[in-house]
């Protein structure tokens, strides 16, 4: 994860996605992280 002092392991599940104006990004949230935005090139959905 740039710019934040914590890491998101592999496997992690995210909820709250919801797309943004710009299609390479995904804004998130997560229980330990507020305004989280991931790069939809290390996402992949699961199921």
């Amino acid at each position: 994860m740039k710019g934040g002092n914590q890491t998101l392991k592999q496997g992690t599940v995210i909820r709250s996605i919801r797309l943004t104006d710009n299609p390479e990004e995904i804004d998130c949230r997560h229980d330990s992280i507020k305004g989280l935005v991931l790069r939809t090139e290390f996402v992949r959905k699961r199921g």
